[in-house]
């Protein structure tokens, strides 16, 4: 993961600084020959995604949603949500990815912010949400069946109680409904994005969901 990022500081993000990649295509050759298969998933882990970025703002912008609080970070990539989370004076974060490499883009990010992130490499999506106060999704509705399944297991989490954070730029996959509570102007990568600046807000459950 190293060999193929660089450490930067993430624009407007609290001081939070990421190892990110420059060229998509390179680090996904990287990705699949480090796990030794041809058509693995986009390395998410390896760019600060601009669903991301949102929710990572609003949780340093009002540390109230955290603070003190048990939070889960679901479909994690990098770990930007989690490492906000915490810096915002959450009790506890646990990142939570399906990709093998996240683990360790999770433990590397951590490092370099002086702090521990726990991690899970499980898909939660086959199960219950898990018991916390506060569950963050940053850009998960980019394809079809992922952000139906995705919605469908944040929205009983909400029922039960948990608070849940979505970070989105407007992918075709958002459904509607949802309470929009902040939006940014956030500077991304054109590996990821049509413009390096894009809007990108934070949306939770209406209180009748």
């Amino acid at each position: 993961m190293r060999r193929h990022t660089r450490l930067v500081a993430v624009p407007d993000v609290g001081g939070v600084r990421l190892h990110l990649a420059d060229d998509i295509a390179r680090v996904s050759r990287a990705a699949e020959a480090e796990l030794g298969a041809a058509d693995a998933d986009l390395p998410y882990w390896a760019f600060a995604w601009a669903g991301g970025l949102a929710v990572a703002r609003y949780v340093l912008d009002h540390p109230a949603e955290v603070a003190g609080r048990h939070v889960v970070d679901v479909a994690s990539g990098s770990g930007l949500c989690a490492i906000a989370a915490l810096r915002a004076g959450a009790a506890a974060v646990r990142a939570i990815d399906v990709d093998p490499l996240a683990a360790a883009a999770v433990a590397v990010n951590a490092r370099a912010n002086g702090i521990r992130v726990g991690f899970g490499r499980d898909d939660p999506l086959d199960d219950p949400p898990p018991p916390c106060d506060v569950l963050l999704a940053g850009d998960v509705c980019y394809q079809e069946t992922m952000a139906r399944r995705m919605l469908d297991w944040l929205g009983s989490a909400a029922r039960r109680g948990t608070r849940v954070l979505i970070g989105d730029p407007g992918r075709t996959y958002l459904p509607p409904g949802l309470e929009k509570v902040a939006a940014y102007q956030v500077r991304t990568s054109l590996e990821l994005e049509r413009s390096a600046v894009t809007e990108s807000a934070v949306y939770t459950f209406a209180p009748q969901a």
